[in-house]
Formats: C-alpha cells, sequence, structure tokens
C-alpha cells in the first residue's frame, strides 16, 4: 500500500476569500483536482468549495443539502456523504440521493481507499464503504479477513458515521459489520435513494449518541477514579484506645477536587501521646495536593517512629526539599502532641497560624505564636522551638489552614476575616451550643457566606475534643 497522505482540510471558499464558487455542469475551469464537480438539477443553491488534493479518477458530487447538526468538525446545516466503491460513477443512487427534506445530498466519491483517505476531510459525516473493495494485508481473494477493508477505514476515520455495503441476502456478514463497527448495513441491490438517504441520517445520529454517550461514560469513570484516589489520600486517624474525639473539614480550592495542597493527620503512639498535625503547601494545584500527600505520610511515618518537635520537622523539611517540583515551594505546618493525661500539649509552628483552644467558662483564645519558627523549605537548616502549654480537663481545640482566615468579608469584599474575625465567629458558634462535626460545619460555611461565594484557597480544620 502506497504510504499514508496527510488528510488537508476542505476550505470553503467563502472563509478563504481566494477559492472561486464550483462551477456547473460542463464548466471544470474552477477545478484543479482533475476531477469534476457539478450541481445537481434541483438543488437549492450553488455550492462552493477550494480546491482539494489531485485526486485521479476522483467524482465529486457537490449538492447543497441541509441537516439539523454538524458532523466531525464540520459547519452545522450540510450533510456530506463519502462513497467508497470500485465503479461509484456507475451508481445509480448517487442522482437521486436526498435528505428527508427533500434537498440533495453532497457526494464525495473514491474508487479506492487512498483516494478516501485524501477526501476524507472533517466536513464528511458518514462513508458508504463497499466491503468488496480489498484493503491492506488482505489478499485478492478476500481470504484471509473479509472485513479488513471496514477495520482499514474504522482505524483512519474513528469519528466518522459508516454504513457497510454488501451483497444481497449477505446478512451474516453485513450483522459481522455492525459488530465491528458500522453503524449499519446496506444490500447493494436492494439499495436505493430514499433507503440509503434514511439511512446516512440514521447513521450519522447514531454515531454522534454513541460518541456523546462513550465521553459521558469515560467522563463518570474518571471521575469515579479520581474521587477513589483521593478519598484514599485522606488520612483515617488513628486514635484507637484515646478518649479524645476527632472531627475535620475538608474543603479543596480546585473546581471539582476532593484533594488540595493542605493536609492534616492525627494518631496515638503506644505510650499514650496523641499527636496531631495541620499543614499547608503553597498553590492549589494537583502537584501541590500531591506533595501534600507526602508529607502527610511522612509525617505520619516519623511519628509512629518516635520523633517529635524539632526533629521531626526538620526531617520532613528535608522531604519537602528532595520531592518539590520548583525550590521556591514551601509549607507552612502546626503540630502539636498531647500528654497521655490529656491536660497538656507541645506546639510546634512553622510559618502556621496558631490553634484555637476553647475551654468551658473562659473564652475562646488563640495558643502562644511568639517562637513560631519558618515554614519548611525557606532557610536550610532552621529551627523550631517547641512550646509547652496548658490544656486542663476539659477544652477543644481547633488546628485550621490559612484558608478559614483569609476569606473576603464586608462591602465590597476588601477586607479579610482574619483570625481575630474567625476567634470571634467561633465564639459566638460555641456560645449557640455547636460542637464537633457542627461546629466545624457551620465555621466553614459562615466563611464561605461572609466571602460571598466558593473560597479560592483550599480549607481544612481539624477539632480535638476532651471532656472529663
Amino acid at each position: 500500500m502506497p504510504a499514508p497522505i496527510p488528510r488537508q482540510r476542505a476550505i470553503p471558499a467563502a472563509e478563504s476569500g481566494q477559492a472561486p464558487a464550483a462551477p456547473t455542469i460542463g464548466d471544470t475551469s474552477g477545478d484543479t483536482s482533475g476531477g469534476t464537480t457539478s450541481e445537481l438539477p434541483g438543488s437549492a443553491s450553488q455550492g462552493t468549495e477550494a480546491p482539494r488534493p489531485e485526486t485521479p479518477r476522483t467524482q465529486d458530487t457537490v449538492n447543497d443539502g441541509t441537516v439539523t447538526g454538524a458532523g466531525p468538525g464540520g459547519p452545522a446545516g450540510h450533510l456530506t456523504l463519502l462513497m467508497i466503491e470500485d465503479d461509484p460513477g456507475g451508481s445509480p443512487i448517487v442522482p437521486e440521493l436526498l435528505d428527508p427534506t427533500g434537498k440533495p445530498i453532497r457526494v464525495r466519491t473514491a474508487r479506492n481507499l487512498t483516494e478516501a483517505e485524501r477526501l476524507l476531510t472533517d466536513d464528511v459525516h458518514c462513508i458508504l464503504l463497499d466491503l468488496a473493495l480489498p484493503a491492506p494485508g488482505r489478499t485478492a481473494d478476500g481470504a484471509d479477513d473479509e472485513l479488513a477493508v471496514l477495520r482499514h477505514v474504522l482505524r483512519i476515520a474513528p469519528r466518522h458515521a459508516v454504513l457497510a455495503l454488501t451483497a444481497s441476502g449477505d446478512t451474516e456478514r453485513g450483522a459481522e459489520a455492525v459488530r465491528v463497527g458500522a453503524q449499519d448495513y446496506l444490500f447493494r441491490d436492494e439499495l436505493d435513494g430514499r433507503l440509503l438517504s434514511r439511512a446516512i441520517r440514521y447513521a450519522v445520529e447514531r454515531k454522534r449518541s454513541d460518541r456523546a454517550e462513550r465521553k459521558l461514560t469515560e467522563s463518570k469513570l474518571r471521575a469515579q477514579e479520581n474521587a477513589r484516589l483521593e478519598r484514599g489520600l485522606l488520612p483515617t486517624p488513628l486514635l484507637d484506645g484515646s478518649p479524645l474525639h476527632f472531627a475535620a473539614r475538608y474543603r479543596p480550592g480546585r473546581s471539582r477536587a476532593l484533594l488540595g495542597g493542605d493536609f492534616y493527620d492525627t494518631v496515638r503512639t503506644p505510650d499514650g501521646t496523641v499527636h496531631a498535625m495541620i499543614g499547608d503547601v503553597c498553590g492549589h494545584g494537583p502537584d501541590e495536593a500531591a506533595l501534600g500527600v507526602e508529607l502527610r505520610i511522612a509525617w505520619r511515618a516519623l511519628t509512629l517512629a518516635g520523633l517529635c518537635g524539632d526533629e521531626l520537622l526538620g526531617t520532613l523539611q528535608q522531604v519537602l526539599e528532595h520531592e518539590r517540583s520548583d525550590d521556591e515551594i514551601f509549607a507552612t505546618l502546626c503540630t502539636v502532641d498531647i500528654a497521655p493525661d490529656g491536660r497538656r500539649a507541645g506546639l510546634c509552628l512553622a510559618g502556621h497560624p496558631s490553634p484555637l483552644l476553647a475551654c468551658p467558662g473562659r473564652p475562646a483564645e488563640l495558643l502562644p505564636y511568639d517562637n513560631n519558627g519558618p515554614a519548611l523549605g525557606l532557610l536550610p537548616g532552621a529551627r523550631w522551638p517547641r512550646m509547652q502549654v496548658e490544656l486542663g480537663a476539659e477544652w477543644s481545640l481547633m488546628l485550621y489552614t490559612d484558608g478559614l482566615i483569609e476569606g473576603r468579608i464586608g462591602e465590597g469584599r476588601r477586607e479579610r476575616l482574619g483570625q481575630d474575625g474567625m476567634v470571634a465567629m467561633v465564639r459566638r458558634q460555641l456560645a449557640e451550643g455547636l460542637r464537633g462535626e457542627e461546629l466545624l460545619r457551620a465555621a466553614v460555611n459562615e466563611v464561605r457566606d461572609l466571602n460571598g461565594g466558593e473560597l479560592t484557597d483550599d480549607v481544612a480544620v481539624v477539632l480535638l475534643d476532651r471532656a472529663p
């Protein structure tokens, strides 16, 4: 078989501003391919086309028919058939081919697959294929694969509707052609213009419906796979044996995403200490989300191995520096380790907002943040001091990312909510009796409402409660 010839898109004359109108019958001055371009009697108007690549022995009958939808990349309102047959010029169906409204259908004809590839431009809607044609890899008597020509056409024209033309009564071969990928099959001896016109419209609509359904199915499968993956990447707290209650709320800033650059985790080590962490990788894309997952998994492994405080954060910085795609990427982090008796905790901050502590009988307030160290990835050899804080017998400790405090508020949305605004909001919600999941849900929803819509940054909130 000759080497495949790249397809060329036929440019309408009105679009290019250069090609002349298609000549009428008997006038070949505008045909650069050496074939004939004709306007069948009864057409509503004369069709125009730009010159095509040279296609010897190829007949192109141009009729200005209309359809309700566009074909693969073609303009709406025109229906085009590419007929691939040994002797298309002698076929009686060509001059009688009309659409259901009575308008002629544009027809292109080719005697072999080489000519067909040259004429298979984006404005072709349907292919009428003679299954008796020889195809690459097929013997002259067709002994090796009787549908080889169809398989070849389906490979070169995956977006086009295909009608298989077979011998009269060869139902088995026609049905096999449909199973392989054709939209329908027709018997050569029983074919007429009305039947073919109806079959073309049916094939085009069926192909369009199949493609739409396939795209919808693929989209659903991708969404389900992404959802399962992202849910699997969210942590499951390891708090077996701990009296503390855990709640979390997560809202990624990316549209249709389940996971963003924020990350959190909570584990209980064998000595009874509960370790909690929340962090934020700068940025909101999938790369930042992946890096956040890596840091979370590394934090859990290092914590269960017995590291904490400055030693743990220093090791996490090494992980970040090795895994990040850009030297300017950094991550903020807040870690707390709550003693087995639940009354005190160690706090380390790496460029991260300080947690909020709420105890009965006094207003909720932020924990000290004077010894806040730098974000991970900013300063080589940095240190992160561990602060000791008293919690008391009954308390609620809320860890959060800056997405919760950077939402806009007020008229014109010119101001940030800030930590002070967030503290006032949570105090009011606690006074209303909100606790646990309800408190986190109300906090995130109110911040979004104050912002006037969805927040652009990721939001993660973790709440640990201890009751006496």
